[in-house]
């Protein structure tokens, strides 16, 4: 793996949009010029099955083809996951793991048994129902994944989501409004220690 490359590893239920949040990310940040890989881990799951996405990010173009395996980011959309899904595996001790809660990084952190300077937390089932109007946490976790990592630009992920999301719901100007409501609220939201 390059240096240069950022490695992202989505855990989510089957229905809370894992999948469409490591595209979403995919596509801001190809507009941004770098490499980019969006995929889901596919399998028999059903609506509320635990499910899998991945992302990497690099500035060079990526040759691996495979599940992330060491995550620079871990995001989990549905906390009761960290129960029965490995969700720290591999993220060493560099590695981040923001969780849709509304507990503490430190109270998180002792349940996942890692440091809480490795924990970000945000309430993106909150802001998904206030703002969407549905416990749909994948777009606040995309705003939450955008601060966290720090080298990206909000207004420019906002803008190319706007875009996708106005090819698919054009009609539905409340839709729009409301996803792009639960990125920037769950940016400015997200904390730590």
């Amino acid at each position: 793996m390059s240096a240069k490359m950022i490695e992202v590893r989505w855990h989510g239920r089957g229905g809370q949009g894992a999948k469409t949040a490591a595209l979403l990310f995919a596509e801001a940040v190809l507009a941004t010029g770098k490499y980019i890989q969006a995929f889901p881990e596919y399998g028999p799951e059903r609506m509320g099955a635990p499910v899998q996405s991945f992302n990497r990010v690099s500035e060079d173009p990526i040759t691996i083809h495979s599940g992330v395996t060491n995550p620079n980011y871990v995001v989990i959309l549905d906390p009761s996951l960290m129960e029965s899904v490995p969700v720290t595996d591999g993220i060493g001790t560099t590695g981040k793991v923001i969780v849709n809660t509304s507990f503490s990084s430190d109270e998180i952190a002792k349940k996942l048994g890692i440091d809480a300077n490795q924990v970000y937390v945000v309430n993106a089932s909150q802001i998904a129902r206030e703002t969407i109007g549905k416990d749909i946490p994948n777009t606040p976790m995309l705003g939450a994944l955008v601060k966290v990592i720090g080298t990206l630009d909000i207004n420019g992920v906002l803008e190319d989501t706007k875009g996708k999301l106005m090819a698919k719901f054009r009609h539905k100007p409340e839709v729009i409004d409301g996803n792009l409501s639960s990125i920037k609220r769950a940016f400015d939201e997200v904390k730590s220690r």
